[in-house]
């Protein structure tokens, strides 16, 4: 099963970040990609004063990717958006997936909220704008049992390990816009733990570099395999990294060291 991780830096203009973003995707369609992964907040992460109008998940951002791919036949995890959220002050985080038809499977919002005091460095609270989720969601991904996540969540080793033994998961998606200054040390060394631990390639893509207001993302998409071997990384600019999953090779690893079937807790 061959994937693309989608790297892109998005700003306050959302009709250029869905056309970098529908750029990408033409890529890895051109690549052979069978599944691509897009970051958080892919259509737009700029001030939260000219935030477009939150929408369900049958919006316009829902029909750019479920067009998108219809016309190139593959799989498109839309990495997340602003969904309405349950109240006027709070959206949902939220993930949306679509298979080579164009039809909607799945969705994921996300669970646990980036609040953070970095003294010097950073104050984000994103509890005050966005309301969590509360399901877990694995969905059948080119007939690949998937776990779905969203950038914070990949602090919490608990939820990995439902969705990769409750939900039986082989492959974890991780789209991200993770800061710069935790990036550079927690990144990869995260996405790494949660590939060995579970057993499951892990595919990753993050937002890179400046974004408004006084926010740098760290970048560096990823494809991991159970091992904890990253297959493919994406350089420090907007762009692709693609990497054929061997689901053999995964087996081999739970057989040969079987840490899940061994767990006692």
């Amino acid at each position: 099963m061959r994937v693309a991780v989608c790297q892109v830096n998005s700003q306050a203009d959302r009709d250029h970040n869905l056309k970098v973003a529908r750029g990408l995707l033409d890529r890895a369609a051109s690549a052979g990609a069978e599944l691509a992964v897009l970051p958080e907040y892919v259509d737009y992460l700029g001030a939260g004063d000219t935030l477009p109008e939150p929408e369900g998940v049958d919006g316009e951002f829902a029909q750019f990717f479920s067009t998108a791919a219809r016309e190139l036949g593959i799989w498109v995890h839309a990495g997340s958006f602003h969904e309405s959220g349950p109240d006027e002050r709070r959206t949902y985080n939220t993930s949306l997936v679509f298979d080579p038809r164009g039809e909607l499977v799945t969705s994921y919002r996300k669970i646990h909220l980036y609040d953070v005091e970095i003294a010097g460095r950073v104050s984000y609270q994103e509890s005050r704008s966005v309301a969590p989720g509360d399901e877990t969601v694995v969905a059948e991904i080119a007939g690949v049992r998937t776990g779905l996540s969203i950038c914070y969540d990949l602090r919490f080793p608990e939820l990995y390990r439902r969705l990769a033994v409750e939900g039986q998961a082989r492959i974890l998606i991780v789209p991200a816009a993770f800061m710069v200054h935790t990036g550079r040390d927690h990144w990869e060394v995260l996405l790494r733990a949660r590939a060995i631990e579970n057993q499951c390639y892990v595919v990753a893509a993050g937002q890179i570099g400046d974004h408004n207001p006084s926010r740098t993302c760290f970048g560096r998409s990823m494809i991991i395999d159970p091992w904890g071997t990253v297959l493919a990384q994406a350089p420090d600019t907007v762009g692709i990294a693609i990497a054929d999953l061997d689901l053999a090779r995964l087996d081999q690893i739970r057989t040969e060291l079987p840490s899940l079937a061994n767990r006692r807790l």
